[in-house]
């Protein structure tokens, strides 16, 4: 029992000290000797009472952490080991960019969902997309999720914030309309070669940039997807420069099929590259690239995008400015892709392996999407199979 500087009894783990200041001690859940202080004894017993309570309902934690901190801890020992270099700096992006400037001087026990709320309803007033906003949540979901493992935090205020339910729906995918009439203007220019693979067979961007000719299989009609080409500053480099990597995950090492379509724009670019090396010749680790610039070099995402807006732009002269043609990026060819492979009844456990997905709910989710036009054509075929019972009822 704890006494006071007369000699009077207090109560069990209270004391006065010698500054005239009370001290209540308590073992809290982690085993760890707390204090709380008062000048008074009865605002002394109202803090041990309030602090006990908490502590019983879980209400504490190891120590204090802010969200930077934590992000740091949380990389090295659970991203760094296991993740690849192009992860490792996608997080760093996101955080940094996104995460850092809002949170990032929070305590972990001190953020609740409205915090993560609306740090992404900034982002979107700021006009970051779907696919940023989601990256957001999900990587503050993961850490959370760690750090109550870990007894640093007791909820994950990620859990349960939702965004807008018609965002993932931004991800461009071309109508079958769209995709004849982008074609048929990007025929014979520079890169209708490059955006015929990518619509015929799903590759991303940089995996169709680092293609070679030995990835090429004309007698099995397969491309082997074993790299990817980026255009990144690396640990070492002066600004952006190219590297050829590893494709995105181990399970976007992949066999995919080339249809004929694929296989004849293909060839013509054997073809383009065989000219353009004799005029440009270049060495090394880029040397064997098969789609390249006019001028022999690698190809980064902004000359496709700026390629496909020059397309755009093409198209949209001739018509209404009620009915310009859509602007996408090079990216939207995937998306395509899975969509008309849904449409025309391949399985999605199939499109999995093409886009060279680790689980099948990641291609649901991410890339089909099913257009309009063709759920207008579903549902047409329905009514045709109505139609045809009903007149067979009555004519029984």
């Amino acid at each position: 029992m704890g006494k006071d500087l007369k000699g009077k009894e207090l109560g069990k783990g209270v004391r006065q000290n010698k500054n005239g200041k009370y001290e209540a001690r308590y073992i809290d859940r982690f085993g760890n000797r707390k204090s709380v202080y008062a000048t008074s004894k009865v605002e002394i017993r109202k803090k041990l009472q309030k602090a006990l309570k908490e502590n019983s309902e879980n209400e504490s934690v190891k120590r204090h952490m802010t969200i930077k901190q934590w992000y740091e801890e949380w990389m090295s020992i659970y991203k760094i080991p296991v993740v690849r270099p192009n992860t490792k700096r996608h997080y760093e992006h996101i955080f940094k960019s996104h995460i850092l400037p809002g949170l990032g001087n929070m305590y972990l026990e001190e953020v609740r969902q409205i915090h993560i709320k609306n740090l992404i309803n900034t982002l979107d007033k700021k006009g970051y997309q779907w696919e940023t906003q989601n990256k957001v949540r999900i990587l503050l979901l993961d850490m959370f999720n760690v750090a109550i493992e870990n007894e640093y935090a007791l909820r994950n205020p990620a859990k349960g914030v939702r965004l807008a339910r018609n965002k993932p729906n931004d991800r461009t995918v071309l109508s079958v309309e769209q995709q004849k009439d982008f074609f048929e203007c990007s025929a014979g220019t520079f890169y209708n070669n490059l955006f015929t693979v990518a619509v015929n067979t799903g590759l991303r961007p940089g995996e169709i940039c680092a293609l070679e000719e030995s990835d090429l299989d004309f007698m099995n009609h397969t491309i082997s997807v074993t790299k990817t080409l980026l255009y990144q500053k690396l640990d070492g480099d002066m600004g952006k420069e190219f590297h050829i990597g590893d494709p995105k995950t181990y399970s976007s090492i992949r066999t995919v099929p080339m249809n004929s379509i694929c296989e004849e724009a293909l060839k013509k670019q054997l073809r383009t590259k065989k000219i353009l090396s004799e005029k440009y010749k270049k060495t090394g680790e880029f040397a064997k690239l098969m789609f390249v610039t006019k001028f022999n070099t690698p190809i980064c995402s902004e000359v496709l995008n700026d390629a496909i807006k020059r397309i755009i732009e093409e198209i949209n002269l001739q018509r209404d400015n009620t009915d310009l043609f859509p602007t996408f990026s090079a990216h939207t060819f995937r998306h395509t892709f899975a969509t008309r492979c849904i449409e025309s009844g391949i399985l999605p456990k199939t499109v999995q392996k093409y886009l060279g997905h680790a689980n099948m709910q990641m291609t649901m989710d991410l890339y089909v999407h099913v257009t309009e036009d063709f759920k207008q054509e579903e549902l047409k075929k329905l009514d045709s199979v109505f139609q045809k019972d009903s007149k067979n009822l009555a004519m029984g």
